[in-house]
């Protein structure tokens, strides 16, 4: 069986990432498996082990990253993320494509680690201008203006990073963007087939 991708996805917050991605998802040709993320945060109602996250104590966390099981970690709210690689390539390994939905940082992170692997993909969605960003995140109505302040500042910081990307796709509209993405992984899942 060949080996599946390390799909690499990140975009600001409010441009659409959580709509394509469940677009992408409903696509069973696509073979795709969310990335599940390891953190030091409480289990919420309703979340399962293996399945939201992989729920772990701080020093288990830490423990991971001394060894390097990580493929990229954070600190986010007082608690730790990471991205375990023994997840990733297992699933990679049954042919499933990984999708990584990660912050640039993060994405940076995995890209240094994982710049050989032919099998690596990133893309960046991005918005149409940061006027149509701006109106997307206040449409939500679920944050002050702080708040929505602090969400465009990140975004115009997250937007320097596109370059470091090998596709760039803006959602103008969300089923011609999904449509692109798609694309992209598929040919890259034929590339990927060449080589087996």
């Amino acid at each position: 069986m060949k080996k599946g991708l390390l799909i690499v996805f990140s975009g600001p917050s409010g441009v659409g990432k959580g709509t394509i991605i469940k677009r992408l998802m409903e696509q069973k040709e696509l073979r795709l498996c969310y990335s599940v993320s390891m953190t030091t945060r409480q289990k919420r109602e309703g979340e399962k082990e293996g399945v939201n996250y992989f729920f772990v104590s701080e020093d288990e966390f830490k423990q991971a990253v001394y060894n390097g099981e990580l493929l990229e970690h954070a600190v986010f709210v007082d608690h730790f993320y990471g991205t375990p690689k023994k997840y990733v390539e297992e699933k990679r390994s049954e042919g499933y494509n990984v999708l990584l939905e990660i912050e640039t940082v993060g994405a940076k992170q995995v890209m240094n680690q994982m710049k050989y692997d032919d099998g690596c993909i990133s893309i960046f969605l991005v918005p149409p201008s940061i006027e149509e960003l701006e109106k997307r995140i206040r449409h939500r109505a679920s944050e002050n203006e702080e708040v929505v302040q602090k969400r465009l500042r990140k975004a115009i910081q997250e937007l320097k990073e596109t370059f470091r990307y090998q596709h760039v796709v803006c959602n103008d509209n969300v089923d011609s963007a999904t449509k692109r993405i798609s694309a992209i992984i598929k040919e890259a899942m034929l590339s990927q087939d060449d080589k087996a």
